[in-house]
């Protein structure tokens, strides 16, 4: 039997559509996702080869006379390596569980008493798999999540936080038990657990090279040293962004793996609204973020930082056509796509989506009329969307590009000691300052709005900042497990929202921001100015908040400024006043 919801509030109900008389009906993707197998073959591939170069070129450095004992050794520590953190991992993992959140094991039975579809699910998945049962877990914590990890299929932990028995009912906690069932028998704890481990490989390899490269001995042996920690920090970088694509790919196929089992690709659209919900309204109760959503961000069933857009939604209306107008920005939006590299999941809107389409190959009335949404995404302007989008990534590295396009014509175009100093230098200012004007537009005239308005805004960008009032009462920290933490949480009467301080002293001005006042504005009603920016997770940069007769200032602009003005006199100063280049 269902727990109640822990709140003051009744959770808003949401029309249900239907399900299939059977589950274990075939289901086409019909090209959502990719080929799982092919993104395995090639994501592991790519890993393998990577840390193979990497170890043999070690070996190498380390002036082995042999080179083709230098292969072997090579080979034999990937394979050595790798076994042994495979089969230990999950050991290791249930003590790190039972150590942060307490997780405790239950059986089949306790399950049932819960989830009764649940268990019958797990059972019905277990035989036709001819898969030993998961050791279940639970975690006695109301933020509604769920994940797996293990080594093998018959060795995997299925673990699930309580508060997935509060927000969700029966049918949807049987969709995530189906959807975590998918991971085991797709192996794809075990392929990510093998993953990350190449990955972590890949850095201590570029900090052994870094090191070694420092060191006295051989110039000889320290170039090449320093040529292979370039060369892993590298592979680390493109190996994350593999890991990134291959963990996508699976949370598609464990959506159609769920959506089979069950015949009930509604429910499980229903459950990821539902589980954003639950995480916004926990959000709203504790001072401080979740550390089990922190920690389990890439294993859960659902990125929490994303949460916020589609909990706020639900919680106002629970109507689809609320909750798809915030689908928008993660189908129409190019910001969605690119901040999606980074992420661990595929955006909701994409998700519901798909199992959209599911639900319409069985016949089904759609829980989410993702086709209105699809309509209506159709309409907006591409100008909008897609005029200024190379700019603006550009523009979002300015940094970078103006310290590499500075370095290159100060190597080419200043005739002096240290010239490629100063065009660095220069061109990372001018980046700075660059960056700066768009980010931060003139906020006089900022409009009062509301969190839910924001988040269904389809043009929102990480980069252009727009500038809103919003009144609402600050009710937490934003950093989890920070004591010290700087940024704030706002909640109105349509949603939650961050708030990202900054002070005019810098980070020790931020620490002593969180150290001393953040405790004793939580619970301050008042007036909120800032720039409200839109990525995997919404936020705003705090300007002013002002609550009575008190006024707490944020000094964004104040300190990109100072930067970029710093750099540009760093720039044409330090040539004059350091020695000659060639004296070193």
């Amino acid at each position: 039997m269902n727990m109640s919801v822990p709140s003051d509030e009744k959770m808003p109900p949401m029309p249900k559509a239907g399900r299939a008389d059977v589950g274990g009906v075939a289901i086409a993707m019909k090209g959502i996702g990719g080929s799982l197998a092919t993104a395995s073959l090639i994501t592991m591939s790519l890993l393998f080869g990577m840390v193979f170069v990497l170890l043999l070129g070690l070996v190498f450095i380390m002036e082995s006379e042999n080179p083709g004992l230098g292969l072997a050794i090579a080979l034999g520590l990937t394979v050595v390596f790798n076994v042994g953190v495979f089969f230990l991992s999950p050991f290791l993992m249930d003590l790190t569980q039972r150590w942060l959140y307490g997780t405790r094991w239950i059986s089949l039975d306790d399950l049932r008493r819960q989830s009764p579809e649940a268990a019958q699910i797990v059972e019905q998945v277990c035989q036709k798999h001819q898969l030993k049962q998961p050791r279940l877990g639970i975690i006695d914590d109301q933020n509604p999540t769920a994940f797996t990890y293990g080594s093998l299929p018959n060795t995997a932990r299925l673990v699930v936080s309580q508060g997935l028995f509060t927000y969700l009912d029966d049918e949807e906690v049987a969709t995530v038990y189906a959807h975590e069932l998918g991971h085991i028998v797709h192996w794809d704890f075990a392929l990510m657990t093998l993953a990350a481990t190449l990955i972590q490989i890949m850095y201590l390899i570029y900090v052994f090279g870094q090191r070694m490269g420092r060191g006295g001995g051989d110039n000889k042996a320290k170039d090449a040293a320093q040529s292979l920690a370039l060369a892993a920090y590298v592979f680390y970088i493109v190996g994350t962004y593999l890991i990134l694509y291959l963990s996508r790919t699976r949370e598609y196929f464990a959506d159609h793996f769920a959506a089979e089992v069950t015949g009930n690709p509604n429910a499980l659209s229903r459950a990821l609204v539902k589980i954003a919900y639950g995480i916004v309204e926990e959000g709203q109760r504790d001072k401080e973020p979740s550390r089990l959503m922190e920690g389990t961000r890439a294993l859960g069933i659902y990125d929490a930082k994303s949460a916020n857009s589609t909990g706020t939604a639900y919680r106002v209306a629970a109507s689809p056509e609320r909750v798809g107008r915030v689908f928008l920005w993660d189908l129409f939006n190019p910001w969605g796509w690119w901040m999606e590299l980074n992420s661990t999941h595929p955006l909701t809107g994409k998700r519901v989506r798909a199992l959209s389409t599911y639900a319409e190959q069985l016949g089904l009335t759609i829980e989410f009329d993702m086709g209105r949404v699809v309509q209506e995404g159709k309409r907006l302007s591409k100008q909008k969307l897609y005029g200024n989008f190379a700019l603006d990534v550009a523009l979002y590295a300015a940094e970078i590009l103006g310290l590499t396009l500075g370095l290159g014509l100060g190597l080419i175009f200043i005739p002096m000691d240290w010239g490629f100093l100063m065009g660095a230098l220069v061109g990372l200012g001018a980046g700075i300052l660059l960056k700066r004007s768009v980010m931060f537009p003139d906020f006089n005239q900022a409009p009062p709005s509301d969190v839910l308005t924001l988040m269904s805004n389809p043009y929102a960008s990480p980069l252009r900042g727009q500038p809103v009032k919003l009144d609402g009462k600050l009710i937490g920290r934003g950093q989890a497990g920070y004591t010290f933490g700087s940024d704030l949480k706002l909640q109105d009467s349509t949603g939650m929202l961050f708030l990202r301080y900054s002070s005019r002293f810098g980070p020790i001005g931020n620490f002593l921001f969180g150290a001393s006042q953040v405790e004793k504005l939580i619970g301050s009603s008042g007036s909120t100015l800032g720039w409200f920016r839109r990525g995997v997770a919404p936020w705003m940069d705090l300007i002013r908040f002002s609550s009575g007769g008190k006024v707490i200032d944020s000094y964004h602009r104040f300190w990109s400024l100072i930067a970029g003005i710093g750099a540009i006199l760093l720039g044409i100063i330090l040539p004059m006043v350091l020695p000659p280049f060639s004296s070193f």
